[in-house]
């Protein structure tokens, strides 16, 4: 705690002379590596970033560094770390909440979950840490989806399924609207007096289904019988069907043909 390793300052110096931005990270483990208090792990992990700061500027001022505020929390009954907890979305949060306060662009971990699985647990763990994140105005958000076990598991399923989850968290974000139109006064008149008493078939109800409302993707609204007849499905299995479907197709990220070759010509890539 509250120290710098001298071959980190050597590597950040090589890269602040070579001009590539670099990541303050400051990962304490709250009752580890950092108090245990909430506050003071965020206290702890200011300071050292803050420091870092200092550093980067004192080489080159200005230079583009991001303060990467990264407290993690212990479980104190075992000492293992614990990225799903509340704790842990608190500690993300009020991180967030010092960047702004010192409008500092900044990075913080969310949508970690202890789970070892893509289950229940897992989406509660993983929606808390990103909905926190979202709204106290983190600018980066750090292992977001897919992440497992504390970071010692990857699922590729549970990747898939944040990209739902990560769109409903994005629309706590968005947060309600409030104008004139929005509080739709006018189509209340309209269907409240002489109309039809619902809303349903309204203009404004069609233009709002996309402009205000998030779809989910996989996520299943189907009511009980409807989703009976569709077979019950199990949204892991939904999951891993999109996985392979989009893993039998070409990557869209794949390199152009002489870029990738010029790159095994020099380098031993074991990938085809």
């Amino acid at each position: 705690p509250m120290k710098f390793a001298t071959e980190s300052c050597q590597v950040m110096e090589a890269c602040i002379r070579g001009g590539m931005p670099v990541l303050l990270l400051s990962a304490g483990q709250a009752g580890a590596t950092a108090p245990a208090s909430i506050a003071g792990a965020i206290v702890q992990a200011v300071a050292e970033c803050l420091a870092g700061v200092v550093y980067v500027n004192a080489m080159a001022p200005g230079h583009p560094a991001i303060f990467g505020t990264w407290p993690f929390v212990s479980d104190l009954r075992t000492g293992a770390m614990s990225g799903g907890s509340g704790e842990q979305a608190l500690l993300t949060a009020g991180c967030a909440q010092m960047h702004r306060y010192y409008g500092l662009c900044g990075g913080a971990a969310a949508g970690i979950a202890d789970a070892k699985l893509p289950d229940m647990q897992a989406g509660w763990e993983q929606m808390c840490s990103n909905v926190m994140a979202g709204l106290s105005g983190l600018n980066m958000v750090y292992e977001a989806a897919g992440m497992h076990a504390s970071l010692l598991g990857f699922c590729h399923e549970s990747l898939i399924l944040g990209d739902d989850l990560i769109g409903q968290a994005l629309r706590c974000v968005r947060g309600i609207e409030v104008t004139e139109d929005d509080l739709s006064l006018e189509v209340m008149r309209a269907t409240c007096i002489g109309g039809p008493g619902h809303y349903l078939g309204s203009d404004d109800t069609l233009n709002r289904m996309q402009r205000d409302y998030v779809y989910p993707v996989l996520g299943n609204r189907a009511s009980p019988k409807e989703w009976v007849e569709q077979g019950q499905p199990i949204l892991v299995n939904k999951a891993t069907e999109r996985k392979e479907m989009i893993l039998s197709k070409p990557s869209r990220a794949r390199m152009a043909p002489d870029v990738d070759a010029a790159i095994r010509s020099r380098f031993n890539i074991h990938l085809n």
